[in-house]
């Protein structure tokens, strides 16, 4: 088993009200194949492949108050002891560390500012086994209207330091282990904001070609809720999938260093 560096993105999985569907889509737009987890009590649990490398998933809604969306998990040593700094500073711990088949121990939490989050302590599975290349995760960035609390929120939780940087657009902030980037965030500010947009974790898979992408989401009833764009960091789009649920796109330009 991979190690993984505890306060490192290590996995992304979707929440859908049609697993099945979410397969198809998803499948025709990365050239994804699933595999479906035999054990009758992980409910359909579906991981994501890109040749032969777990690369994300799918799994039903559990919460018929909850929207389609997509979590990423930050590796941790010990979920519990993870569950018990978030609770301590005023998070929210939604799913408390539970044993996930021998794969892992998992948790989820809202962080201070609102946005849903999740922790993996790996078992037998440390997560995504590729990022960075097409079809894989490539980047996780929150979006929120309260960047300093979120700052002092993930320092104390997963240990991050920030640096912010400036572009056009305004502030940015990288979130770091050491000199590793492991995140970033971009504060929900200014009338370029849809006014109900809530604070979450952004998920960006990289691709070979932007357009061609979006317009493939498109066509299998996805929709584009930003059109392709440049920015020092690539070429990107945000897009939703046919039941709403975010996700981003993005062909990294590769002399960019966050």
């Amino acid at each position: 088993m991979a190690t993984v560096t505890p306060g490192m993105p290590c996995w992304v999985d979707l929440a859908s009200p049609d697993v099945e569907a979410a397969r198809r889509f998803y499948g025709e737009l990365f050239g994804w194949t699933s595999q479906v987890a035999a054990e009758p009590e992980a409910a359909g649990y579906t991981t994501f492949r890109k040749g032969d490398k777990a690369v994300a998933a799918v799994g039903p809604l559990m919460d018929q108050g909850r929207q389609p969306a997509w979590t990423t998990y930050f590796a941790t040593a010990d979920a519990d002891a993870t569950a018990a700094r978030v609770e301590g500073i005023w998070g929210k711990v939604i799913m408390w560390p539970t044993n996930v088949l021998g794969y892992g121990r998992m948790a989820l939490f809202r962080d201070t500012t609102g946005a849903v989050f999740g922790v993996w302590q790996p078992g037998s599975m440390s997560g995504e086994e590729i990022s960075g290349a097409p079809g894989s995760r490539t980047w996780s960035e929150l979006l929120t209207r309260n960047p300093e609390g979120a700052k002092e929120f993930y320092a104390d939780v997963l240990g991050w330091r920030s640096r912010d940087t400036r572009y056009d657009s305004g502030n940015y902030t990288i979130f770091e282990i050491g000199d590793t980037a492991t995140a970033g965030m971009m504060p929900i500010d200014g009338d370029g904001w849809p006014a109900d947009m809530p604070p979450h974790w952004e998920v960006y898979f990289e691709v070979e070609d932007v357009d061609a992408t979006a317009a493939t989401a498109k066509r299998l009833g996805g929709s584009v809720s930003v059109p392709s764009t440049d920015s020092p960091a690539g070429r990107f789009a945000v897009l939703a999938d046919p039941h709403g649920a975010s996700f981003s796109i993005i062909t990294s330009n590769p002399e960019y260093r966050p």
